[in-house]
């Protein structure tokens, strides 16, 4: 028997008659059979809940939810999931997620507890919406819908990632509960067994809940979920960066001391109130920055920031912030490019705060984050941990959301009570229009005549010169309103025009008016080279592009396009072009007679030398030290002995082997992480070579493609076997194929290439 008092009004009585009754438990225990560890974990986590849920749970809502749950387990039997965890304690973990680190109560705590029993039809939606009202029956459906596409598609795929955002967007809070189901989810797999389901379950929180959680504002969650996954999919790299985190904790925390002992003076002599924390980065994040940087742990100096957080009234925040800005920054050297001001404009979750980056002792730069603790707690939980947001309809209601949310928030009562029973209605920012057959269409807020053709068809749109408004004329500029319909007029001879860019809105509208611009450039550009072209040949002269480039240069063009562009404008006189050439051309050849340029784009060679496999030997191991597997080298990344690689079991049966880099290896993990196997190089690659592909852009001259080509002649055991280059506007993009032994001479050929003058880029296909 467990007795407590909770003092929160109206409620009382039920909660202490709640945990005074032991029936749940022992009914619970018989019929799913709980372990001793289970029993104990559901007493723990059912007073957690009711303590977080305060006083948003109306009468009856705990003796309701207690039979609900001895009814339906005595009735039927919820299973446990792929990593055999009790469904009661999971949706409990879950739900003291959702109340204690985003901040929803009663609605989404009740839908939680009650949504697996709506899926295993041990209750019905009715029901539900009866009892406990269309908050939390909306809640459920959106839970039900969800899983009812994971069970026909365990992997998202683009299609039905589309069909998920929808369903969120039918009630905002379903997404927030999906985020701390996985949060909780990736925190109880850590000893599962089932290691195929965790790669599965990290991989999807990474490329999907972890980007839900950024754009929600939920920055704690989202730094546990990318941890969380970077832990289970490359296990090494993980417990790598943590061992050196706390290797060199003792010596960051001591420089961070240092670094705010006297900030903490000055901000206490100024009379403000504040506390200041250290903050170490995410392992995640650190991952990241040692790959775009390409260095070590050791390479990785902004390790931690430092965190000022006042405690300030709200009339008096950035008046406050800025009065730390100025104490940090006249103590310490600041670095104005690192400044980061999201007080004056928040982002577009609601995310406030002041970074800025300074000299701290030992000339180690230091990250210092300046908020207030209502920014603190939005940039902690999110901001939509202040909302009982529902009625989000249409495709576009998450990002219209997000968008509207910081004004709407500075105008809302601050009160959060008041604050559940807030409404948020969307379709003040939309108007609906009919076509004269009376097709409906959605458009955003202001959108123009211009915008509906668009929408309707891009066709339509290029040629629309008006519409017809409930019988009226009307200019391709006119605001729509909704309930008007709209008639579209059209003629041959229109086309886009740049000011047509000022008045639409949407982004389909734009786009398109940028696409059929750059079409008419294109087209306009190509008739001014065949004009240039022809009169060439009417003056009877011979046309040498690379003068052409020289003069082009000489005139000021920025670009060769710019340069057609003009003569199609008539703001360039052809004949005045052909004078300047042959001026160019007879100077060039009084000072350089013996030069003679070429175009790289006759450069051909092709050759083929005797084909054999290269590498089908016992230099590569597969999976558990496996040899004289079928394998083959992937096309699409084409590795070679020395690369990190992976093996992807292909349909077929046979192995495909990849580069960890790979293009194709993020979408091949995600989606089918059961195929990939463990690959590695073994011993020596013993002179076996392998074709790589090599992508060469630069100055379009035969000079360059000659010294390339000695280059790769002059190396030892690598063979050039075909090269293939095409001119453009005076550069040239050359293709190489080349013959190596491994990875290392690669690299080597690579940067001595680069050293050629006149050669921009160099990368490996």
């Amino acid at each position: 028997m467990y007795k407590k008092t909770l003092k929160i009004g109206i409620i009382e009585k039920e909660k202490n008659y709640l945990y005074q009754q032991s029936n749940i438990e022992y009914i619970m225990e018989e019929q799913f059979i709980f372990t001793p560890e289970e029993h104990k974990q559901l007493i723990s986590l059912y007073k957690r809940l009711l303590q977080l849920s305060g006083d948003t749970l109306q009468k009856d809502d705990c003796s309701n939810l207690k039979k609900h749950l001895i009814k339906v387990m005595s009735e039927g039997n919820i299973p446990r999931n792929v990593f055999n965890m009790n469904p009661i304690i999971k949706d409990m973990q879950t739900a003291v997620i959702v109340a204690e680190e985003i901040g929803m109560r009663r609605a989404s705590i009740l839908g939680i507890m009650l949504h697996e029993s709506v899926k295993y039809k041990l209750c019905t939606l009715e029901s539900i919406e009866q009892k406990y009202g269309k908050d939390v029956a909306g809640i459920i459906r959106g839970l039900v819908k969800i899983n009812e596409l994971y069970s026909k598609s365990p992997t998202i795929e683009s299609e039905n990632f589309r069909n998920l955002l929808l369903s969120f967007a039918e009630d905002m809070r379903v997404i927030l509960i999906m985020i701390a189901d996985r949060v909780n989810l990736m925190r109880q797999i850590k000893d599962s067994p089932n290691n195929e389901a965790r790669l599965e379950v990290a991989n999807e929180a990474a490329y999907l809940y972890a980007p839900l959680a950024h754009k929600l504002g939920l920055y704690k969650l989202k730094s546990e979920l990318e941890d969380l996954s970077l832990k289970y999919t490359q296990h090494d790299v993980y417990y790598h960066i943590k061992d050196k985190l706390n290797a060199t904790k003792a010596a960051r925390d001591r420089y961070i001391e240092a670094f705010i002992q006297p900030i903490k003076k000055k901000l206490e002599e100024s009379g403000l109130k504040f506390h200041i924390k250290g903050r170490t980065k995410s392992i995640h994040s650190i991952y990241q920055k040692m790959k775009k940087q390409n260095c070590p742990f050791e390479g990785v100096y902004d390790l931690f920031a430092i965190r000022v957080i006042l405690d300030s009234p709200l009339d008096k925040e950035k008046q406050e912030c800025w009065q730390v800005y100025s104490i940090v920054t006249d103590m310490y050297l600041p670095n104005p490019k690192r400044l980061r001001d999201w007080l004056s404009v928040p982002k577009s979750n609601g995310y406030e705060s002041l970074h800025i980056t300074v000299m701290g002792p030992e000339g180690k730069w230091v990250e210092v984050q300046i908020r207030t603790e209502r920014m603190d707690e939005i940039a902690e939980k999110g901001l939509a941990a202040h909302w009982r947001y529902k009625g989000i309809k249409g495709e576009s209601g998450l990002d219209e959301w997000l968008n509207s949310i910081r004004e709407t928030l500075e105008n809302a009562d601050s009160d959060i009570e008041a604050m559940d029973q807030f409404k948020l209605d969307l379709y003040k920012d939309e108007v609906f229009v009919f076509t004269p057959k009376g097709d409906l269409y959605k458009l955003p807020q202001g959108a123009t005549v211009l915008d509906f053709a668009f929408m309707i068809h891009t066709n339509i749109g290029c040629h629309c010169i008006g519409a017809k408004i409930n019988g009226k004329n009307a200019q391709v500029r006119q605001p729509l309103v909704s309930g008007d319909q709209v008639e579209i007029m059209t003629a041959n001879t229109q086309s886009p025009k740049r000011d047509w860019l000022n008045f639409v809105i949407t982004s389909k509208a734009k786009t398109k008016i940028r696409q059929a611009l750059k079409e008419m450039a294109a087209r306009q550009t190509e008739f001014a080279k065949e004009t240039l072209e022809r009169k060439f040949k009417n003056r009877k002269l011979e046309y040498d592009e690379a003068v052409l480039m020289r003069l082009i240069k000489k005139l000021g063009f920025k670009t060769v396009t710019d340069f057609y562009q003009s003569i199609a404008d008539e703001t360039m006189d052809i004949n005045s072009v052909i004078d300047r050439y042959l001026e160019l051309q007879k100077k060039e050849n009084e000072q350089h007679e013996e030069v003679t340029y070429r175009s790289a784009e006759s450069f051909n060679i092709q050759q083929t030398p005797e084909e054999k496999d290269f590498y089908k030997d016992d230099v590569l191991v597969i999976d558990q030290n496996l040899k004289g597997i079928d394998f083959n080298l992937a096309k699409c990344c084409n590795p070679i002995y020395g690369d990190e690689v992976f093996g992807f079991v292909t349909i077929s049966g046979g192995i495909k082997i990849h580069r960890c880099d790979c293009p194709n290896a993020p979408e091949l993990k995600a989606r089918f992480p059961y195929r990939i196997v463990k690959a590695r190089w073994a011993g020596k690659s013993q002179g076996k070579q392998y074709p790589i592909t090599l992508r060469i852009v630069g100055h379009d001259d035969i000079g360059i493609v000659t010294n390339i080509t000695s280059i790769i002649n002059k190396e030892m055991n690598i063979q050039l076997r075909s090269i293939s280059i095409d001119s453009n506007d005076g550069l040239f993009s050359g293709m190489l194929t080349v013959m190596v032994d491994d990875l290392s001479k690669l690299e080597s050929l690579i940067k001595k290439i680069k050293t050629v003058k006149g050669v921009k880029q160099v990368n490996r296909g």
